[in-house]
């Protein structure tokens, strides 16, 4: 049996609004497997992207443990953790540069030691060939592309810090529906062939069927289900998960 990858533990996370504390996340547990890609799945608002955060520390939860190989995270170095954790988001941000300086960003500035030297860096051109672009555009200005070329740069750029984990916040939902279909089809073959784990949010049922090994269905910051794919698009445990997969959406359930 495969190891767990991420192990979340009752997480919680309270904010202040208006004064008042307002829960995003509440007892929130579940497990990704090593090697698998796991769907973080519900309504809008119902905690998706604000958990994926948490995971490389861009949120910080208020209770519970998140563990990395069995590591709290709150114990890493933090920058430490966004390279071992790449996060891909559904509009790409690009640093000042070219294309390949963007690439090399965290090989360059981040924390592992033996990129540190210029000698060491690793060739942006590698990671374009990787993600399905010209090496050439290296030189290019990133803002001058395609949506979906800006999303695969964005992806050249995290996997240029050699992460274990991948977590996509939409990367595919910006784009028309052939570039949506060539990233998708890219993320999921570069999974399988590194071997990584990947924590998928979306709101396409049809994308998570193709995509995702596991889920995890939200509401309102609760988890109503985890389970492995297969079994919940076949018989949800839940009439929140019933509910959900029949299109009844967030004021039904």
């Amino acid at each position: 049996m495969q190891s767990d990858k991420l192990f979340v533990d009752n997480v919680s996370l309270t904010i202040s609004e208006k004064e008042k504390p307002l829960t995003l996340l509440k007892d929130v547990s579940f497990s990704a497997r090593a090697g698998r890609v796991h769907a973080l799945l519900g309504p809008s608002g119902s905690g998706k992207s604000t958990l994926l955060y948490t995971f490389n520390r861009l949120r910080e939860i208020t209770k519970g443990r998140i563990y990395l190989e069995g590591t709290d995270i709150h114990s890493l170095d933090v920058l430490d953790l966004r390279r071992r954790v790449g996060l891909v988001m559904q509009k790409a941000i690009f640093f000042h540069g070219t294309v390949g300086e963007n690439i090399l960003y965290g090989p360059r500035y981040g924390p592992k030691s033996t990129f540190n030297e210029p000698n060491h860096l690793p060739d942006p051109r590698d990671f374009l060939e990787l993600v399905g672009l010209e090496p050439d555009w290296v030189d290019r200005n990133p803002n001058t592309l395609s949506g979906g070329q800006q999303q695969r740069v964005s992806l050249a750029r995290t996997l240029a810090n050699e992460p274990e984990v991948l977590l996509l916040d939409e990367p595919t939902s910006a784009l028309d529906a052939q570039a949506s279909s060539h990233l998708e089809e890219l993320i999921t073959r570069l999974c399988f062939e590194r071997q990584l784990t990947a924590i998928w949010v979306t709101h396409d049922l049809h994308q998570a069927k193709r995509v995702a090994d596991d889920v995890t269905l939200l509401y309102r910051g609760e988890v109503i289900e985890n389970g492995v794919a297969t079994q919940f698009f076949a018989q949800p445990k839940t009439q929140k998960g019933q509910a959900y997969l029949t299109g009844k959406w967030e004021g039904d359930l």
